[in-house]
């Protein structure tokens, strides 16, 4: 199973908490929140889920791993880590500096939910999104990220509420910075359906324990949870993304399955199960097909 880190965990084990301690909640105040200095980075963080979310102004290069990609950093950046994605991070430069915050899932919800639009960076459960800087904008936000650190520091006795206020702040920037990738759905129904077929697929993953089971396993599946003809589906998709349905789906299990090989210890029965398998020897059939070796050879080879 892929680990998880807790919040407790990381004011355990992170340089950059060293002597610190998880604070109890602020009387009032709605899940956990805190702003760092990347000074103390690690070289090397493990991939792994985590409980807790994470917004990172990064200056200085290295190499994040999620979802079997990997994306290189060569300037400074601003990142958003989902807690729902697994990743790792390594540092190719000694020099790494910046800021990053981190809060849980119930100082999210008290976030004004109509701030946040649909494709806002933090809502993200498909990638971890990463915005390249211009020294401006690096300049601006080393500057707002100064003023949330001051701020978590001092008494003020509504500094939640601008530490909400900041990290809205964050996202918009970060969303002005490249167009938006399903702004333009709107204008055609086969766009705005393979949109809704996605973030519909999205929700399936990860896969988080061997008694998970996918909900929905095939076309028809997700055309019944759609409420269209699986044929309206296949046009739409095939119309804006070159691929049937089908297809979207067994990316996704393969893609799904390659991590759960590499990073659980689950055996390949209960990832077979997992998937939506009947039986292993339909999963083993069908990665051996697309891939071109077994699961078991994938497993030892990728190890």
């Amino acid at each position: 199973m892929i680990p998880q880190e807790t919040v407790e965990h990381f004011y355990q084990t992170h340089p950059a908490a060293k002597g610190l301690k998880a604070p109890d909640k602020t009387a009032g105040e709605k899940g956990h929140f805190n702003v760092f200095s990347r000074v103390f980075c690690t070289r090397y963080t493990s991939y792994a889920r985590r409980d807790f979310y994470k917004i990172s102004l990064i200056i200085g290069r290295g190499k994040i791993s999620w979802g079997g990609q990997e994306t290189e950093i060569k300037q400074s950046a601003l990142v958003f880590f989902n807690r729902n994605v697994p990743y790792s991070w390594q540092a190719t430069s000694d020099e790494q500096s910046g800021y990053f915050c981190l809060f849980n899932d119930e100082f999210l919800s008290s976030i004004n939910r109509a701030t946040l639009v649909n494709d806002c960076p933090i809502l993200r459960t498909d990638v971890i999104p990463v915005y390249f800087l211009s020294p401006e904008q690096e300049n601006y936000l080393l500057g707002v990220f100064g003023k949330m650190q001051a701020e978590m520091e001092s008494s003020y006795v509504h500094k939640y509420d601008l530490m909400r206020n900041y990290v809205n702040v964050i996202a918009h920037e970060a969303m002005k910075m490249q167009p938006s990738e399903v702004g333009d759905v709107q204008l055609n129904g086969s766009a705005r359906l393979s949109t809704l077929f996605q973030e519909l697929l999205d929700r399936q993953f990860p896969i988080e324990s061997p008694e998970h089971k996918l909900k929905l396993k095939t076309a028809k599946d997700y055309a019944a949870r759609l409420g269209v003809h699986v044929n309206h589906l296949n046009r739409a998709l095939k119309e804006n993304t070159g691929k049937t349905t089908t297809h979207h789906i067994i990316d996704r299990i393969l893609s799904q399955s390659k991590l759960m090989l590499r990073h659980s210890n689950w055996s390949i029965a209960e990832i077979a199960f997992c998937l939506g398998f009947e039986y292993p020897a339909y999963f083993n059939n069908l990665f051996k097909k697309e891939i071109g070796i077994t699961p078991k050879s994938y497993r030892t080879h990728e190890r």
